[in-house]
């Protein structure tokens, strides 16, 4: 399996549209209740479309449950990532150092061997991201608890990344097709996350998440669209080209994190980055070519 161009470009609105929620998140006034909500509402609008095309077949749930348990830590570490760091140096780092553990992990995890070519261009994507991430690194040095769970999530991300990509072709080896894998991967897993926030906060606590939602949900509603046509894009890619080249191409995200957040948030660009712009610019190049 190869990297087409319809396939690139549709991970590329995909990576956009993973952007644009993330941007929604870190400009929030509570950042893990809005995570809770954006994933919660994703789930609530999937429901009827899951319940019309049908369950997955019994051999794709065990990666569903995985998954699940997975993508609560994913939210956790995210939510702490933007509460302690900026878009622009959280987010880079987080999606760019994944898709190198991804690479690192496709021959024993999903029996996928990278060519020169494809390598080529998943390390210069990830160093792209990385100078992208950390184009002021003597402020990032003093933002610890920020990277420490940026660099914890680029291991989650990883984890799930290898589950649900084995998960949907599971599915469709069974007799299934995608979307009812990655229908359901988000009808599972947007009620436990809110439920552990609700849970974690005493009464007074709960009706303030109560108030903020009521307030907060249409943009909420509009994220969790956005999170589920971004994975959804990508688990379909999975389908139809190797794992590792999907996960690194969809992190050209970082290039539209960083110009929302210089434009909505008011934070830097400066050479490096676009220095860090060109250089995933050729990684992506090289993955098609692979």
């Amino acid at each position: 399996m190869g990297l087409s161009w319809p396939v690139v470009l549709a991970v590329l609105c995909g990576a956009a549209l993973h952007a644009s929620w993330n941007a929604l998140v870190k400009a929030s006034g509570d950042k893990t209740v809005d995570t809770a909500l954006v994933h919660f509402l994703g789930g609530l609008v999937v429901l009827p479309l899951a319940l019309a095309v049908g369950v997955p077949h019994r051999e794709a749930w065990p990666f569903l449950a995985a998954s699940m348990f997975i993508h609560i830590a994913y939210y956790s570490a995210l939510a702490g990532a933007y509460h302690h760091g900026e878009l622009g140096l959280t987010y880079p780092i987080m999606r760019g150092f994944a898709p190198l553990l991804v690479a690192l992990g496709s021959a024993p995890f999903v029996g996928e061997a990278l060519t020169p070519a494809a390598w080529a261009g998943v390390l210069c994507i990830a160093g792209g991201v990385a100078l992208v991430g950390l184009a002021h690194p003597g402020q990032a040095l003093h933002h610890g608890k920020a990277l420490a769970f940026a660099f914890a999530n680029a291991a989650i991300i990883a984890g799930y990344t290898f589950v649900d990509g084995r998960g949907v072709r599971t599915e469709v080896a069974a007799g299934g097709a995608p979307l009812r894998y990655i229908l359901w991967l988000f009808v599972v897993d947007g009620l436990p996350f809110l439920l552990l926030v609700l849970l974690r906060r005493d009464a007074a606590g709960r009706r303030a998440i109560a108030a903020y939602a009521r307030q907060r949900w249409p943009l909420a509603a509009v994220g969790g669209v956005a999170s589920v046509a971004s994975y959804a894009i990508a688990l379909w890619a999975m389908t139809r080209a190797p794992v590792a080249s999907v996960a690194a191409l969809r992190e050209t995200s970082v290039l539209f994190a960083s110009l929302l957040g210089t434009w909505l948030l008011k934070e830097r660009f400066g050479w490096q980055r676009a220095l860090g712009t060109g250089v995933i610019v050729a990684g992506v190049v090289a993955l098609r070519l692979a």
